[in-house]
């Protein structure tokens, strides 16, 4: 699955959730090929209740197929700790090992973060337009490496509902091993820094 140049991410529709869930799916067939599963702690779960949940910790682990019990098929985890003003979410690997991170900027008119490898070399910088759902992945030197694009859902869902609906599309020029990475970055955007 991580050897792909596009995602399709499509959120699970519900009614006062605590938790999301995201179907990843191939943009051209409309197959899933992954899910991403959110899994706060429980105490942080009925915080969300009372507190925002980009205040609040959390956990999410994106698995290959469809089935968020298949320990077995796990590719990485998202995690965040209690954020106020600037957060950092690590990425991990299915043994719990460092895969990289992200640090938020603390002033950015469309949302930004900075992604990290392992080493602590920055690999990319997500950098968001005015709008607030276009995002794009850069490297050091400004190519692009990706992007991020909301799509449309329609009115009743975008109107009544949080659920997003998003591609991620990877360049020619990314390499494979930042591809972890980058799905990483496109499903934080959503569930780590967007969330309402």
């Amino acid at each position: 699955m991580l050897a792909r140049k596009a995602y399709f991410v499509r959120e699970h529709v519900g009614f006062m959730k605590l938790t999301d869930t995201f179907d990843i799916l191939d943009p051209e067939t409309q197959v899933q090929i992954g899910i991403a599963k959110e899994k706060p702690g429980g105490f942080a779960k009925i915080l969300r209740i009372l507190v925002s949940k980009r205040l609040l910790p959390t956990k999410v682990f994106v698995y290959e197929g469809s089935d968020p019990q298949d320990e077995s098929k796990l590719l990485f985890s998202i995690q965040r700790g209690v954020t106020l003003f600037r957060s950092k979410v690590n990425v991990l690997n299915p043994d719990g090992a460092l895969i990289g991170w992200f640090q938020s900027k603390v002033w950015s008119l469309g949302g930004a973060f900075r992604v990290f490898d392992v080493s602590g070399r920055e690999v990319a910088l997500v950098k968001g337009d005015w709008k607030g759902w276009n995002f794009r992945f850069l490297d050091s030197e400004q190519n692009e490496l990706g992007t991020i694009t909301k799509k449309w859902a329609g009115v009743g869902k975008e109107l009544f509902t949080s659920a997003d609906n998003y591609i991620i599309s990877l360049s020619e020029e990314s390499a494979p091993a930042q591809a972890t990475l980058l799905l990483a970055a496109g499903l934080a955007i959503d569930t780590v820094y967007k969330e309402r």
